[in-house]
């Protein structure tokens, strides 16, 4: 395995620790892979993406979706009322799961919607008036400036 001394970068720079910190979680999380459930991230605006989450399985009630302040948590828990049941073959998996992802600043979920087989969750950027750029106008008096270079 690969690993990357990212102490450089803490010496020589000034509030980039959330970069560091994100290439560090990256790394870590890329190791053990989490495999369930499958999904799939769509961009489907400018400022918009949904998240398509494959739980078949699982109802309204076993699912809960939060985010906390830069994370956005998915979690699955199915009651437990497979007890009375005999399974031959049993490939449709309804373990439980939690799924993490890490949004960017001003992303926030718009809404989630759970059907066939599907939770999707709909994300937006919201950049508030204050961080937008904006424009300056400039203003003038009319007059002009006469202006004499110094002989040298």
């Amino acid at each position: 395995m690969r690993t990357f001394d990212l102490a450089p970068l803490y010496r020589a720079s000034v509030g980039f620790d959330q970069m560091a910190e994100l290439l560090d979680r990256v790394q870590r999380d890329s190791s053990g892979a989490q495999t369930y459930p499958p999904y799939n991230i769509e961009k489907t605006g400018d400022d918009a993406w949904a998240i398509e989450i494959a739980v078949a399985g699982f109802s309204d009630a076993d699912l809960s979706v939060e985010q906390r302040e830069n994370a956005l948590i998915v979690t699955a828990r199915k009651a437990d009322d497979d007890a009375e049941r005999t399974y031959l073959h049993r490939g449709i998996a309804t373990r439980a799961f939690e799924r993490r992802f890490h949004l960017a600043d001003h992303v926030r979920v718009d809404g989630a919607r759970h059907a066939n087989g599907m939770l999707v969750i709909e994300l937006k950027r919201e950049v508030p008036e204050a961080l937008k750029p904006r424009r300056i106008a400039i203003e003038g008096s009319g007059q002009t400036v006469d202006h004499q270079i110094a002989a040298e």
